[in-house]
C-alpha cells in the first residue's frame, strides 16, 4: 500500500500480535475453506462420484470465495480488519455444519450447495492483506503480506488433519471440530486484535471505489499474474488427493500426507517471495517463480516414477508457486495507493481464486481414464506459465521497490505539491 502520508511507526509488540491474529485467522478459514477438497476422495467412493463431478464438488468453495473477495476487500476499507475477520470466522460455521449434514446425508446436491456458502471462509485473504499492510511501512510490507499468506498453510493442516479425524473420530465429528475451531478464533480475534494506527475508516460507495480500481492497470496485471500462481496453487491443493488417487495409487492417508507436504512447501515460500521481493524488487521473483512452475508442470506431467523424483518435483512446484504469490502481491503492497488497498486487494486475490477454480474442472473433464493421465490440463499449465513469463519480461513496467517509490504518482500529496517522480523497471 503506498500511503500519501508517513507511517506512523507502531509498538513492535502490537505489530507482532496483529500480524500473528491475523496469520491464525486465515490458517483456520483456509483448513475450513478446502475442508471439501481434503476429502475428495470419500466423497467420490460415498457419493459415487465421476472425475468431472468430484472437480465439481471440490471446486464449488473456491468459486465463491474468489468471487466474495471482491466485496470483502472493499468492506475491510469501511469498517477495518478486526470486524471483518470476526464477521468471516462467524459465517463459515453455519457452511461448515451444512457441509457436515450434507454428507452424512450422501446428498451430492446438498454437500454441493454447502460448498458454496463454506467459500467465505476464502474470503479471508482479502481482509488480510490490507490490514497486516496498514501495520508496517513499504519496506516491509512485502515480509508482512508474505508472512500472512502463509495462512494458506491451513490447507497443509487440512489435507494431513481431515482424512485422520474422520477415520479416528468420525465424519461429523471432523466438521463439529472445524466449527468450534472458527468460533474460538473469531472470539480472540474480537477481544485482542486493534487497527494500525494509520488505519481510518474509508467510507466511499462501494461500486465506485471498485469501478475506480478496476481502471488502474496495474489492477488487471496483478490479477493475470497472481490468477497463475496463487490459482495454480489453490487448483493443485485442491485436486491433488485425487490426482495422487488416480495416477499414483494412493489411499486417502496418504494423498492427503503428501498433499499437505505440497501446502507446507508453498507455504514457507511464500514469505521467502515476500522478503525476496522487498530486496531485489518483485519482477525477478515473479519471473523466477514462473520459469520454475512451466519447468515443473512440464515434468509432472512425465508423470515421475518412485516416491522421492515424485515427491521432489511436487515439493518444488509448490515452492515455486509460493514464491511467486509472496512475490506479486509485494508488488501490490507497493503499488496501491492508500484507501484502496482492500478493493484492489479484493479484485486481485479474487483473480487468485478464480485461476483456482476452473483448473480442478479442467482435469476432471480431460482426465484419461485408459492411461491414468492427466496431461492435457499439465500442458495447459505449462503453456500459461510460459505466457505469464513473457507478460511478466515484456509488459509488466514500473516500480520494484517500497523504498524506492512510496506512493502513487497519480495521487497528489496532502500539501498539494507535485509527486515524486517514480522509479520504473523496464523490461
Amino acid at each position: 500500500m503506498a500511503g500519501t502520508q508517513p507511517h506512523t511507526m507502531s509498538a513492535p509488540a502490537d505489530r507482532t500480535l496483529n500480524l500473528v491474529l491475523a496469520t491464525s485467522a486465515s490458517v483456520i478459514c483456509f483448513w475450513a475453506w478446502n475442508s471439501v477438497a481434503t476429502l475428495g476422495s470419500f466423497y467420490t467412493l460415498n457419493l459415487h462420484l465421476n472425475p468431472a463431478a468430484t472437480g465439481v464438488l471440490v471446486a464449488m468453495p473456491v468459486f465463491v470465495g474468489s468471487l466474495g473477495r471482491i466485496v470483502v476487500g472493499t468492506l475491510t476499507d469501511r469498517y477495518g480488519g478486526r470486524a471483518m475477520f470476526t464477521f468471516v470466522l462467524l459465517a463459515a460455521i453455519l457452511p461448515i455444519l451444512l457441509v457436515a449434514v450434507g454428507g452424512t446425508l450422501n446428498s451430492f446436491a446438498a454437500v454441493l450447495g454447502a460448498g458454496l456458502l463454506l467459500g467465505v471462509a476464502g474470503t479471508v485473504f482479502a481482509v488480510g492483506i490490507p490490514f497486516v499492510s496498514g501495520w508496517y511501512e513499504p519496506s516491509r510490507r512485502g515480509f508482512a503480506t508474505g508472512v500472512f499468506g502463509a495462512g494458506m498453510g491451513g490447507t497443509a493442516l487440512a489435507a494431513f488433519l481431515n482424512p485422520r479425524l474422520v477415520a479416528w473420530i468420525g465424519y461429523f465429528p471432523t466438521h463439529l471440530v472445524i466449527a468450534a475451531l472458527l468460533a474460538g478464533m473469531a472470539a480472540l480475534i474480537w477481544f485482542l486484535m486493534k487497527e494500525s494506527p494509520d488505519w481510518s475508516r474509508n467510507s466511499a460507495p462501494v461500486i465506485p471505489k471498485l469501478m475506480d480500481a478496476a481502471r488502474n492497470p496495474v489492477t488487471w496485471k496483478m490479477c493475470f499474474l497472481y490468477a497463475v500462481v496463487f490459482g495454480g496453487f489453490v487448483s493443485f491443493a485442491t485436486y491433488l488427493p485425487t490426482y495422487l488417487r488416480d495416477v499414483y495409487s494412493f489411499d486417502p492417508n496418504g494423498a492427503g500426507a503428501r498433499t499437505a507436504g505440497f501446502a507446507l512447501a508453498a507455504v514457507l515460500a511464500r514469505p521467502l517471495g515476500g522478503v525476496l521481493a522487498d530486496k531485489l524488487g518483485p519482477k525477478p521473483v515473479v519471473i523466477a517463480s514462473l520459469a520454475g512452475v512451466a519447468l515443473l508442470a512440464w515434468v509432472v506431467n512425465l508423470q515421475p516414477d518412485g516416491e522421492v523424483p515424485a515427491g521432489l518435483t511436487f515439493v518444488a512446484m509448490a515452492a515455486a508457486l509460493g514464491l511467486g504469490a509472496g512475490g506479486v502481491f509485494a508488488w501490490v503492497g507497493v503499488l496501491a495507493p492508500q484507501g484502496k488497498v482492500g478493493s484492489i486487494t479484493g479484485l486481485v486475490s479474487a483473480a487468485g481464486g478464480l485461476g483456482g477454480y476452473f483448473p480442478p474442472l479442467v482435469m476432471g473433464a480431460t482426465y484419461q481414464a485408459a492411461t491414468h493421465s492427466y496431461s492435457i490440463g499439465l500442458l495447459l499449465l505449462v503453456f500459461t506459465a510460459l505466457v505469464a513469463l513473457a507478460f511478466t519480461v515484456f509488459a509488466v513496467r514500473g516500480r520494484t521497490k517500497a523504498a524506492t517509490a512510496p506512493k502513487d504518482p497519480s495521487i497528489p500529496s496532502n500539501n498539494g505539491g507535485p509527486p515524486p517522480p517514480a522509479t520504473t523497471n523496464a523490461p
